[in-house]
């Protein structure tokens, strides 16, 4: 564990760099101290890549001490620029005519060389002493990854300075309100749901500047979903339409500035429209399985339950629960319409039955009363095993056995003798498939001991009921 120590370090040094202010400069330049004249010009880098060894009486220590730091130059009319300012001392030396400065921009692969020159009579003059060198005249982008080189002129090979530097981004406050590629600009929006269009009107972003504008589904990066649009800054009207598909809450809108290494902004004002998210059911018959693949990440306890005919209530099925960021499947499920999903977050649950609608073969369960046995039979359009018991409902979802399991195929029946104790309001016949993973156990209750010739569907009293079953439920 850190200590408290190293913690208040830490949280001071993030500090300081967010709240560092950057030097500023008017003109970019090349000085050289000893009062030696020095000047610059910019080099392909080429003619000097190639190194030589060095003479004898070299010290390979002839070049040290290379700093690296930013300037900001601001200039009154035009917006301010970030800049390298490198320094670096070179002890001078007879085989020494001067000095190449490369930066490499390890995102984009970009380099910008340049050589520094010293005038000979004053430099021999000065044989052995050290001169300090800065150079201020790289411009840089706002949070770049930059590798300076600094090499001797010609080349010697073990004389060379090189260092890794990471240019300040907009959590700086001074280069967040001052470089234009971190004025993001401000959102403004408007959804068009019977259309499926949202239309975005964009300000406080750099005039005569063109800007994108699109819309993503946000995961670990936010990614496309159809072309972005361009406004362009010689326009007037600062506004475009972005058509979308489906309102999902990791549908984001994202603007930024035609420049490189723009900031982006993010607008996702669809975060609490979880509803859609459910939908995405897939059953395959071939395998029997039952798939839900999340469009959008979200933290969701997926469950199978069984909805109750009393009260639209959905009661897990045990064995079912699932947290998963990802696709979530279940294999060998039957398909009876009361099997349905239940998706539960922070905001709510909701139900799906994806077999509802009777597109799938369900199967029934009939019972007939005769003397003091109970005739069982099962229906099914397809090939199906199914266990009977006789049980106690104690409460609405749950029924205690209090018999013997019987196993029983489709087309034919069981017959479950009844003793006086075990008749009653509470007593139920419950059937459920066996040869299936996940099945919605099925009750007939109410069972009338002695009533001859009386006969029963699932989940039926004596008195007829008509089923009737809603596909989608909120439980909030």
């Amino acid at each position: 564990m850190i200590s408290i120590h190293v913690q208040i370090l830490l949280i001071i040094l993030f500090w300081n760099s967010d709240c560092q202010i950057i030097p500023r400069i008017e003109e970019c330049g090349l000085s050289c101290s000893q009062g030696i004249h020095c000047k610059s010009k910019p080099s392909s880098g080429i003619l000097n890549s190639f190194c030589h060894d060095a003479p004898a009486s070299l010290s390979s220590m002839v070049l040290k001490s290379m700093k690296i730091s930013t300037v900001m130059k601001c200039v009154q009319g035009s917006a301010c620029s970030l800049h390298l300012n490198i320094k670096g001392t070179l002890s001078l030396d007879e085989n020494i005519r001067g000095l190449e400065i490369c930066s490499l921009s390890l995102d984009t692969q970009r380099s910008q060389c340049t050589n520094v020159r010293f005038a000979r009579k004053k430099s021999k003059m000065l044989n052995g002493k050290k001169v300090q060198v800065q150079f201020n005249c790289i411009e840089v982008n706002v949070a770049q990854h930059i590798y300076v080189t600094m090499k001797t002129v010609p080349n010697y090979c073990e004389v060379k300075l090189s260092q890794e530097y990471y240019v300040e981004d907009c959590r700086n406050s001074d280069v967040g309100k001052y470089i234009p590629a971190c004025s993001a600009g401000q959102f403004d929006y408007n959804v068009d749901r019977a259309r499926k269009i949202i239309s975005v009107n964009v300000s406080n972003f750099l005039r005569d500047q063109d800007y994108y504008v699109r819309l993503c589904h946000k995961w670990f990066t936010c990614e496309d979903v159809g072309a972005f649009a361009v406004i362009k800054g010689k326009e007037s009207l600062k506004s475009v339409s972005l058509k979308y598909s489906q309102l999902l809450p990791c549908l984001c809108i994202e603007g930024w500035l035609a420049i490189p290494d723009a900031r982006r902004i993010q607008l996702c004002p669809f975060e609490n429209d979880t509803k859609a998210l459910w939908d995405n059911i897939v059953y395959n018959p071939a395998t029997q399985t039952l798939a839900w693949e999340p469009a959008c990440p979200v933290l969701v306890m997926v469950n199978l339950c069984r909805l109750m005919k009393s009260n639209d209530h959905c009661e897990d099925i045990q064995n079912s629960s699932k947290n998963s960021p990802e696709k979530v499947k279940y294999s060998r499920v039957d398909t009876h319409p009361r099997l349905c999903m239940k998706f539960t977050t922070k905001q709510g649950s909701w139900v799906k039955c994806p077999f509802a609608h009777g597109e799938f073969p369900a199967w029934k369960m009939r019972t007939a009363a005769a003397a003091e046995q109970i005739q069982v039979f099962f229906t099914s359009q397809t090939k199906a095993q199914f266990s009977v018991l006789v049980c106690n409902r104690t409460q609405l979802a749950s029924c205690e056995s209090v018999g013997m399991h019987h196993s029983v195929s489709v087309g034919n029946s069981v017959s479950i003798t009844m003793s006086q104790e075990m008749c009653g309001s509470t007593i139920c016949i419950q059937g459920w498939r066996t040869d299936v993973d996940y099945s919605v156990p099925l009750q007939i209750c109410d069972i009338h001991c002695g009533f001859c010739g009386q006969t029963y569907s699932d989940g039926n009293s004596a008195k007829a009921m008509t089923h009737r079953m809603k596909s989608v439920h909120s439980l909030h």
